[in-house]
């Protein structure tokens, strides 16, 4: 029974901490969305209204922040809007760690080191996958010249066997 409960409750830690690194790209979002629902509760919209506008606001958030990571070209931007959703991510990231940290660690110095390396990491992580939106094949497209100009004119094999003369070899 205790070898049970010990592999129960390892599987749980993993599985809450995955949730934690999963769900630490939508922190913004519940941010705006919850900010939203309690002001149009506190307005009089009612239950199901700020139902509504919770959900349409933490949505238009996440969708306009990663179709503005995905279409801005400027660097500054795209790291300035990710940091925006990677911070409280990073909040949100070290009261987890702290809370889960409080079970077995009894040193609040320690659990402090443990939360700001929870947030750190969870931070880092949040970034990191909005950051890869901003990836484009912009790379890839600004090379096309590099290639030979008969590359694909000749069939696969005879590249090997002809090679290329120096007057149609790329610098």
């Amino acid at each position: 029974m205790l070898a049970i409960g010990l592999i129960l409750n390892t599987l749980g830690i993993g599985l809450f901490c995955w949730a934690i690194f999963a769900l630490a790209v939508y922190a913004l979002p519940f941010f705006v969305a919850l900010s939203l629902g309690m002001m149009a509760l506190q307005s009089g919209a009612g239950l199901i209204g700020a139902l509504l506008v919770a959900t349409a606001g933490g949505a238009l958030t996440l969708v306009l922040g990663q179709v503005a990571v995905a279409v801005t070209r400027s660097l500054a931007l795209r790291i300035a809007i990710a940091t925006a959703f990677a911070v409280p991510a990073a909040v949100a990231g070290y009261h987890a760690v702290f809370a889960v940290s409080y079970i077995g660690v009894p040193s609040l110095a320690w659990r402090d080191v443990f939360a700001c390396f929870g947030a750190v990491c969870i931070g880092v992580t949040s970034w990191a996958r909005l950051m890869v939106l901003a990836k484009t094949n912009r790379s890839s497209r600004a090379r096309w010249w590099r290639t030979r100009p008969n590359q694909f004119l000749r069939p696969h094999g005879l590249a090997d066997r002809f090679p290329p003369s120096s007057s149609n070899r790329c610098a």
